[in-house]
């Protein structure tokens, strides 16, 4: 029986045998993240001998099948086995119209053009593989878009889902960050699951996305809890196929989202879109008319008092990941005088920005030993009050520099709200985000794993590249996004090249030894390991590892509106005239790059053997052009954007689409006053600072 504890401490955790978490450096074959057209092997987790727990193999993730919203609304797979019919359904309900043509809960199904209305409703939530929206009122402009209702009736269609992929009835876990909408999103999911079918919902509370990942990989296996009041022990098997993570990242405390994943992979765009789609029919089945608050609340009231608690168990899983990670930094450093203390004597910081990292301070490194008194920001706070939880935010890195310069510290960890990201600022001061948190954990990997590759977003600069090679690895430059970027990594793997590190600049790195995970605190623990064995060898500083990283002397962004109906066409278009004008020859400085994987980059010739470069792309979501140049001449990258930035505007003039070159525009030759001709060229600014001018999601 799985019972329900307000707060544990962990003592025992038995990890499956194979698990990066049981055995440090180990490789797994398998990838939670794959895309449908590397479908993975399917994740069979160890199960203890007499657990009583499902035996087969977890099935693979099919290719979903293409779904239309029809007037009619489809049979759904029904409840779990031995439960009701849950108040969302059709029977023995008849339509009925308010005075005033809204519709009441429970009044019957919508169809026609108030379906349309729903699916339209609900696809606005759609970004990329993820869902996002706003889900708290109080910002000017920013309506609600994930209501409470919205999330219960995904969790409906969720375990619809599931349950057509052949799943039976599915046992999810669900997780949340400590945003303020957390907890009622959590509750109404939960009980759209169950509502849907869902066989077992366990609620995790204040956790991670990849915490969240473990409770695949730990399904059915032993781990222990200690009643911190009563000392009573408890072993507990939890059995968990699926899980969801309901966070929008580093964005603002008024929105919020969810990932999914299965044992297969997580979620792709088009499976996003058929779950909505399932969404808006449930909730038309229920004649539940989203924005309504009457229709909404009363709906989920009733969906609460149909839920069956024997179904719903809350089970805290951090403290389970956390004795994992516990356990690879102690055998990772093999302190032969202190094993179950390896960081005694270190003084670690992390900032945690408010966030669900807080934990890996309290419950990862202090119980090691370490002193981290100097830490920043741990508490779960859900307005982010001191500063945006993203390791790319300039306030956020100068936080926890700040945090180690005023601890003495010889190392800090900066985390993102849900961990996926990291950072390190080393006993300096000094930040190591970006390309050189790339350099540092290739220098890492390139020492166990002779030779590897290296697999980044397309942003890197010419200096990482060379790093990688002098170190005898290899290095492919990809495409942004994390999802593409580990998704190369996999693929070079089943055609039988060894990659062991997938890393993007925004701080989302994935190992092989790791499952292909990118989790943030596992980056951070191989930093902290690394930094340890160099202390004891009497090494110098992890800073040491990044000696022969060159870094250009100027690196910024520009982000370019696409003012079009069909951006991702007309974005298209400008690149491949970008393309020609390339290959023209109109500037011989100018070289097109021998391999791009997105847009277009061209690598500039700045003299005496300096090389710049500048990249034209899409964004992957939002309908933007983005440039970035590096140069390693000062007011190099102003010429090269000055270039593109004439290039777009002819586009715009020849009658192309509408550019918003606003952030380009002190750059261009403005109109010359009475004849005269002007060539000023003002200011540049740091990349970051342009990254959070722009909207910063995986783009």
């Amino acid at each position: 029986m799985v019972a329900t504890v307000a707060h544990r401490l962990p003592l025992k955790v038995n990890i499956p045998a194979g698990s990066p978490l049981h055995a440090a450096a180990l490789p797994h074959p398998k990838s939670h993240r794959r895309p449908h057209t590397h479908t993975p092997s399917p994740l069979t987790p160890f199960r203890p001998r007499g657990s009583g727990g499902p035996s087969d193999p977890i099935p693979k993730k099919p290719r979903p099948h293409t779904f239309v919203a029809a007037a009619a609304a489809p049979s759904s797979p029904g409840p779990a086995p031995g439960s009701s019919p849950g108040p969302g359904s059709n029977a023995g309900h008849a339509g009925s119209t308010t005075a005033g043509g809204s519709r009441r809960a429970g009044a019957g199904p919508i169809l026609g053009p108030a379906l349309s209305d729903l699916v339209a409703r609900f696809r606005r939530l759609q970004n990329g593989s993820d869902i996002r929206g706003i889900a708290l009122e109080g910002v000017p402009n920013e309506p609600v878009t994930l209501s409470p209702g919205a999330v219960f009736f995904i969790g409906v269609a969720f375990a619809r889902w599931l349950r057509s992929k052949g799943q039976g009835a599915p046992k999810v876990s669900v997780g949340r960050d400590p945003r303020l909408s957390g907890p009622i999103l959590e509750s109404v999911f939960a009980a759209g699951l169950l509502q849907g079918g869902a066989a077992v919902v366990h609620l995790f509370g204040l956790a991670t996305t990849p915490a969240m990942f473990y409770s695949i990989v730990l399904s059915g296996c032993l781990w222990g809890s200690y009643y911190v009041l009563t000392y009573v022990f408890m072993y507990v098997y939890i059995y968990v196929y699926t899980y969801v993570m309901i966070t929008a990242s580093h964005l603002p405390y008024n929105a919020n989202g969810l990932k999914f994943f299965t044992a297969a992979g997580g979620l792709d765009k088009p499976d996003i879109t058929e779950l909505l789609q399932l969404a808006a029919v449930a909730a038309a089945q229920a004649g539940v008319m989203l924005g309504d608050p009457l229709s909404e609340h009363s709906h989920l009231l009733s969906a609460a008092l149909a839920t069956d608690p024997s179904r719903l168990a809350r089970l805290p899983f951090l403290p389970a990941y956390s004795a994992a990670l516990r356990d690879l930094i102690k055998r990772g450093v093999n302190s032969p005088t202190n094993y179950h203390f390896p960081l005694l004597g270190c003084k670690l910081v992390v900032n945690a920005g408010n966030g669900a990292g807080g934990f890996f301070g309290e419950q990862v490194l202090a119980p090691l030993g370490a002193d981290v008194s100097g830490s920043v920001f741990l508490d779960p706070d859900g307005t982010f009050p001191n500063h945006p939880p993203n390791p790319e935010h300039p306030a956020a890195m100068a936080a926890g520099a700040e945090a180690v310069r005023a601890a003495e510290a010889e190392l800090g960890i900066v985390f993102d709200t849900d961990v996926d990201r990291s950072a390190i600022v080393d006993g300096a001061g000094r930040e190591i985000n970006s390309n050189r948190f790339i350099a540092l954990m290739a220098a890492v990997v390139l020492r166990q794993h002779p030779g590897t590759t290296i697999v980044t977003d397309s942003v890197t600069s010419n200096g990482l590249t060379k790093f990688i090679e002098q170190l005898g690895g290899k290095h492919m430059r990809f495409k942004r996004g994390y999802k593409n970027v580990i998704a190369a990594g996999v693929k070079l793997n089943s055609d039988g090249e060894d990659c062991q590190l997938m890393m993007e600049t925004s701080g989302h790195g994935a190992l092989k030894e790791n499952y292909f995970l990118d989790d943030g605190a596992y980056l951070a623990v191989k930093a902290i390991i690394e930094h340890v064995r160099r202390r004891n060898e009497g090494a110098g500083g992890i800073s040491e590892l990044l000696a022969g990283l060159q870094e250009p002397l100027e690196s910024t962004e520009w982000r370019i509106r696409i003012q079009h109906p069909d951006f991702k066409e007309a974005g298209a278009k400008v690149l491949a005239h970008f393309y020609d004008l390339v290959l023209s020859g109109t500037y011989p400085d100018w070289r097109l790059e021998a391999v791009n994987h997105e847009g277009w980059r061209v690598s500039v010739d700045e003299g005496e053997g300096r090389k710049g470069w500048a990249l034209l792309r899409q964004s992957l979501h939002d309908p933007l052009l983005v440039l970035n140049v590096e140069s390693e001449v000062e007011g190099g990258a102003q010429t090269t954007a000055a270039r593109v930035g004439a290039f777009l505007r002819s586009e715009t003039q020849k009658g192309g689409p509408a550019l918003n070159l606003g952030p380009l525009a002190a750059l261009l030759p403005q109109a010359p006053p009475h004849g005269q001709h002007s060539t000023r060229v003002a200011g540049t600014m740091d990349r970051t600072q342009h990254l959070v001018i722009g909207t910063i999601l995986d783009t």
